[in-house]
């Protein structure tokens, strides 16, 4: 690694909507969802299931449609989600503009990344074979914490993972979900919104693209 001490130990990189343009894919699954429920995906509450872990966006379709708790079939509904997503992710996952060059960078200076993801593990698996697995030193997802984002827990545990310090790393984050997450777990944190705005937080620096990220911008966010 280098040996500039003001750049962080580590850096996390969430996936969908930051390093791939998955989101409008699970938007179209959410929808399908939503309709095999006969409700209609408002705007409102797309926005509200933006960057969830498949649980939680679930639950506020069940919620949306008036679905009893007796009625609502994670296990059966969660299958068929994934089966959906991998269909719609066959001819391989757009990039992000700027987002193979900022990982080239990251890795160019030595600097352990974390892929931290709502995304199931099944689902992330597959998509790992469009990032390259090879680019992290490990990997956590959604369904492998005790909830997932906007709680602090996905992050705290990819701190843990890496043995860094959580207050000398940095995530990279494009939701109001996975940016919450951030603050939660007291991780500084690069935000470039894709679909939505993310409030402002004091630990959030904010960028419209990944595209020209230099470490003086690492070394800033983290300051």
């Amino acid at each position: 690694m280098t040996d500039d001490v003001r750049l962080p130990q580590a850096v996390f990189w969430d996936m969908d909507g930051t390093l791939l343009d998955t989101e409008p894919l699970w938007e179209k699954v959410l929808v399908e969802f939503a309709d095999r429920l006969g409700i209609e995906m408002t705007a409102a509450l797309r926005d509200s299931t933006m960057g969830n872990s498949s649980v939680d966006a679930m639950t506020k379709v069940y919620d949306a449609a008036l679905v009893p708790d007796a009625g609502r079939d994670f296990e059966t509904d969660e299958a068929w989600m994934v089966r959906r997503v991998l269909e719609q992710f066959a001819g391989g996952p757009p990039w992000r503009p700027g987002a193979i060059d900022a990982l080239d960078l990251v890795a160019a200076a030595e600097i352990p990344m974390v892929l931290v993801t709502n995304t199931m593990r099944e689902v992330t698996d597959v998509l790992l074979e469009t990032i390259g697995r090879e680019r992290f030193v490990t990997t956590v997802c959604g369904d492998e914490v005790e909830a997932g984002k906007p709680e602090p827990h996905i992050y705290r545990r990819a701190a843990e993972l890496v043995g860094a310090p959580i207050g000398r790393c940095l995530a990279v984050e494009d939701s109001p979900a996975g940016a919450a997450a951030t603050f939660a777990a007291g991780v500084r944190a690069i935000v470039v919104p894709s679909s939505i705005d993310v409030p402002p937080r004091a630990t959030y620096t904010f960028r419209e693209t990944l595209i020209g990220l230099s470490l003086d911008d690492l070394v800033a966010a983290l300051a």
